[in-house]
């Protein structure tokens, strides 16, 4: 006998959280650098009729406080609200040209392809050649580096193997030195090449004991090549200064976001604080003419709900806007609080900090904080820095005082850079200076640092 399942209908109920779509365009808001909000921002302008850029210089965060805090108090009371807009104002002619120097003061960098390319159009004597090299050209990552076959590129262009290697040699011959290499010993030999040094001792070295020549296998190479160790050592020194990723000066093909800075830490007297950029944000407010518009149409109820809801929409993006500046310096005054001797003696007094202690400070949640920093860069008396880079771990000393990872990276980096470098420090030596400054760190742990730091082993940083 057999049994059919029964088809029916259940119900389950559940609960779940989601946002609204202005919930949803306020973290948005929120998390966008300061360039990408102003595009945002630019976008609602050109989407939504009742919203208008101030030609105004800006006004003082006190008053911009103020008009705030009137929107809240009278959010349907829009014509009363907006009637109190009478501060003098700046041509638009002024506003456009300032907005046009910030565009243009931004330097879009040219491309490695872009540049390879102006030089195979200027050289190349043919149609084919001209593919092969385009194809070429297509397939080096970011670095510069050849990441095809030339089998492969022969195939793809109908060209056969030596029309592919002599364009390969054309190219290779190009702007920056080394560029379109197959390997690192390559890249450098074709420096070597560019400086008239193909028969040097450094061409052979890079060309058959570059890995020797990397761990510092000094006598064994003068004995091989009937020179002096020195000689090995000057010829390792001439080769370190070449360039090992001959892309790298290049930007990528892919669009990249231009880095401006969310703020700028500044001192007043005795205290630091956060000086927020508002100059890429347009100031809005909702214009006169659609208010006058709604009032001389008390009939059309379809025009005046269309206007409501423009106005709301337009009301609600002033206050993301708002909110979003607001969160950012809140977090940033709370960050420069705590990090006072960073700002006032550098990297190496980085505290360690966390994104729940500062959201707990300032009264919002962590995801708020980590959001608000996200991809956003600050000034400060030593550099620009992602905001991002104030929030790190750290450790206790035995007196008591907390030292954040990065300060001791610094450390790390520093103890380096002052060692004999005919006896460099080994990990474990670091760790007992370390401890001798109260900071006991097991011997891995600066092994993974100074690795982060791309400093190589004692035994291949040793110099004869």
């Amino acid at each position: 006998m057999m049994l059919m399942a029964g088809i029916g209908l259940q119900q389950n109920f559940s609960l779940s959280q989601t946002l609204s779509p202005q919930m949803q365009q306020s973290l948005h808001f929120l998390q966008a650098p300061v360039l990408e909000l102003r595009s945002l921002v630019q976008q609602e302008l050109e989407s939504n009729p009742l919203l208008e850029e101030k030609a105004e210089e800006p006004a003082e965060k006190d008053e911009w406080d103020e008009e705030i805090e009137e929107m809240r108090r009278h959010d349907e009371d829009w014509r009363e609200y907006f009637s109190q807009n009478a501060r003098p104002n700046r041509s638009q002619d002024e506003l456009q040209k300032k907005r046009q120097y910030l565009f243009d003061s931004q330097i879009e960098q040219e491309s490695l392809s872009d540049h390879l390319l102006s030089q195979l159009s200027l050289s190349s004597p043919d149609a084919t050649t001209e593919r092969i090299g385009a194809e070429i050209i297509g397939n080096l990552n970011s670095d510069g580096f050849l990441t095809a076959n030339l089998e492969e590129i022969a195939q793809a262009t109908g060209a056969t193997l030596p029309q592919v290697g002599e364009v390969l040699q054309l190219i290779q011959s190009f702007h920056p030195p080394g560029v379109a290499a197959r390997d690192l010993a390559e890249t450098l030999f074709l420096q070597l090449m560019q400086r008239g040094r193909g028969e040097s001792l450094e061409a052979s070295l890079v060309r058959n004991d570059l890995d020797r020549l990397g761990r510092k296998r000094y006598l064994e190479l003068a004995r091989q090549y009937n020179v002096t160790p020195d000689r090995i050592q000057e010829a390792s020194d001439y080769i370190a200064k070449l360039q090992p990723h001959p892309g790298a000066a290049f930007s990528a093909d892919v669009p990249q976001n231009v880095v401006q800075a969310e703020a700028s830490f500044v001192k007043n007297g005795d205290t630091w604080t956060a000086q927020i950029n508002d100059d890429p944000i347009p100031r809005l407010k909702i214009s006169d003419t659609y208010k006058d518009l709604m009032s001389s149409n008390h009939q059309d109820k379809n025009l005046k709900e269309y206007l409501r809801e423009r106005i709301r929409a337009g009301k609600f993006l002033i206050k993301c806007i708002y909110q979003r500046q607001q969160t950012i310096e809140n977090i940033l005054n709370e960050i420069a609080r705590r990090q006072v001797d960073f700002l006032e003696l550098g990297v190496s007094h980085l505290k360690p900090l966390t994104m729940s202690q500062v959201a707990d400070t300032v009264g919002v949640h962590e995801t708020t904080v980590s959001r608000a920093v996200a991809n956003k860069y600050i000034l400060t008396p030593w550099g620009s820095f992602p905001i991002k880079y104030f929030f790190t771990s750290g450790y206790t000393t035995s007196e008591g005082a907390v030292m954040s990872n990065t300060s001791i990276k610094d450390s790390i980096g520093d103890l380096v850079a002052r060692e004999n470098s005919q006896q460099p420090l080994s990990d474990s030596e670091i760790v007992s200076i370390l401890e001798e400054r109260g900071l006991k760190l097991a011997r891995r742990t600066v092994a993974k640092y100074r690795a982060e730091l791309n400093i190589l082993p004692s035994n291949l940083r040793r110099k004869i």
